[in-house]
């Protein structure tokens, strides 16, 4: 994540910000600038952005919940952002509970969406490609207790979060019983989203062998699989394979953590780059723990690059966090096996977001414009 400036006072500010702490200003994110803009009032709901092509903008419909800070084109058919106009389900808003836990679900799906739209990635939503275009359904438990419990996970472009994942209480729960240490919202956003682009990447991208390749013959029944992995666990030896004890249950399973996991790693190291972070220990003579993060995963590095500055990294960040007392912030092991399933997902990434842009080109020279796009449908 970048870090991004007021540009009134110069005051640094932040990915969620609302307001510049220094003079006030609003502030709103600008998806296909890339930017942190300070904005004036343009009469109505429109709005001056103070940097970049200063066309005037209005604030995704969303912003009325407080759940988003992103804009829109004024003149735009559209009243939800790039990252809303995929919300299907959204919580019943009568429920205080339910705003709460859907302003911390989108504060993740949004920092997943700044990656996704970074990366130029292929997102269409339902109303535009009913087949395959991405949606989310935002859903809580039912009132009985001894209701069913909604189930985080992915169905065919579908990707659903159960409410109570925005529960602190509850989140500790599950990661202690299904012995998930880096559960987290944004961790499932990721996860999910990686089987998605698995149908539209792999499956119908003509990558399926190449993929079976490196992770395995995913034709395999998995239903049986997950239910084999829970009754028994992970093999032992899982670490010299797989970026995670899930990721062993099955290759989609391997292929959605492994691309989780390299999301994760791009947009941390762009945070320690945006920080001028270097990582050179005085103690180092031979540079083993050494690395300078000054250049954007994002646009440029193999994955060679991204990985010789991750290791080191991740020593200095999980130092800190043992010095506090708390357990590794990554409590992960990139054996080498790994490390050729993320070369996979790094290529497969970089080559999607080329063809996106040039896909992307040709609409701009007079093809097919976008659909409108509906507000989501309320749940209890």
């Amino acid at each position: 994540m970048k870090l991004f400036r007021c540009q009134v006072c110069d005051n640094i500010i932040y990915f969620e910000n609302r307001t510049c702490g220094r003079c006030g200003h609003r502030l709103g994110y600008v998806p296909e600038l890339e930017i942190m803009a300070a904005l004036e009032p343009a009469g109505g709901d429109a709005w001056t952005p103070l940097a970049g092509d200063r066309g005037l903008r209005r604030f995704c419909a969303n912003a009325d919940y407080d759940v988003c800070n992103w804009l829109t084109p004024a003149e735009g058919r559209d009243r939800l952002c790039v990252a809303c106009r995929h919300n299907d389900t959204i919580p019943d808003m009568s429920q205080p509970s339910h705003l709460a836990a859907w302003r911390d679900i989108e504060l993740a799906k949004h920092r997943l969406f700044y990656g996704l739209l970074r990366w130029k990635l292929p997102l269409k939503t339902r109303a535009e490609d009913p087949r395959h275009g991405l949606a989310f359904e935002f859903l809580a438990d039912p009132p009985h207790p001894s209701g069913p419990k909604v189930m985080t996970g992915h169905d065919d472009g579908v990707v659903t979060i159960a409410l109570a994942e925005a529960d602190g209480a509850e989140m500790e729960k599950r990661r202690a019983e299904l012995a998930e240490p880096y559960r987290s919202l944004l961790g499932h956003f990721r996860h999910e989203v990686g089987h998605h682009y698995w149908d539209i990447l792999v499956r119908d991208g003509d990558r399926l062998e190449q993929c079976r390749a490196v992770f395995g013959d995913d034709s395999q029944d998995y239903d049986a699989a997950l239910e084999r992995h829970y009754a028994r666990g992970a093999p032992a030896d899982w670490a010299e394979r797989f970026v995670s004890a899930y990721a062993t249950c099955h290759p989609w399973e391997d292929f959605a953590e492994t691309w989780a996991h390299y999301l994760h790693i791009v947009d941390t190291l762009e945070t320690a780059s945006a920080f001028g972070l270097r990582i050179k220990p005085a103690i180092d003579k031979d540079g083993a723990h050494s690395a300078r993060l000054d250049f954007d995963p994002y646009v440029i590095g193999s994955i060679d690059e991204i990985i010789d500055a991750w290791a080191p990294f991740v020593v200095a960040m999980n130092s800190v966090n043992r010095a506090m007392g708390r357990p590794d912030l990554y409590p992960f092991v990139l054996a080498p096996a790994v490390v050729e399933k993320l070369r996979f997902i790094h290529e497969l990434v970089r080559g999607a977001g080329a063809a996106s842009r040039e896909g992307k080109d040709k609409t701009r020279h007079g093809l097919a414009p976008l659909a409108s796009v509906p507000f989501a449908r309320t749940t209890g």
